[in-house]
């Protein structure tokens, strides 16, 4: 495991669809300093085809892209740099993947919101793939990462300024700084 010297570390900026996860990611990110990767772009093309048509993801269409963020984050790490990641991470066994990719090395910054909230925001975002139809499988989908090791949870019932705020806030309390 790496030691965190401040500014060697990976972040995921976590959450369902319409949680604000590139948004924060982009701003805490600008913060600390770090480059940032959106996650989606990450995704394989089959993945994407299927979430613009409506059709939730499974486990097995979700493990090659977890594995291209891990060897993402696993890369920066290795050259000595920090970097933010979107990823929604909605099951424990994702981020489990995930830590192991990153050596351990890993924060999660949890974006937590109200259905409504997530639905209003989605209805109202501009050229991304995921309809608002699949918010709700990825609501059935989402195990709460509450109690584990490195997780900092924001309620997202506020301005993007604020809870990235916020986020840098909690990650401070963890030592993390830029």
């Amino acid at each position: 495991m790496t030691e965190n010297n401040g500014s060697l570390h990976a972040i995921i900026v976590m959450g369902v669809s319409g949680s604000g996860k590139s948004s924060i990611g982009e701003k805490i990110a600008a913060g600390l300093g770090l480059p940032f990767v959106e996650g989606d772009a990450l995704h394989p093309a089959s993945n994407v085809e299927k979430m613009s048509k409506g059709i939730p993801l499974t486990d097995e269409d979700r493990m090659p892209w977890l594995d291209r963020i891990g060897e993402t984050m696993k890369a920066s790490l290795a050259k000595g740099e920090g970097i933010i990641v979107s990823c929604s991470a909605l099951k424990r066994i994702y981020r489990d993947r995930l830590r192991a990719a990153a050596g351990g090395n890993l924060y999660f910054v949890y974006l937590e919101g109200s259905k409504e909230l997530l639905t209003d925001r989605m209805a109202h975002r501009k050229g991304h793939f995921m309809p608002t139809s699949l918010l709700e499988s990825q609501l059935q989908t989402l195990e709460v990462p509450t109690g584990e090791k490195g997780v900092v949870t924001v309620d997202i019932d506020d301005t993007i300024e604020d809870i990235a705020a916020k986020a840098l806030k909690a990650l401070a309390a963890l030592g993390i700084t830029g």
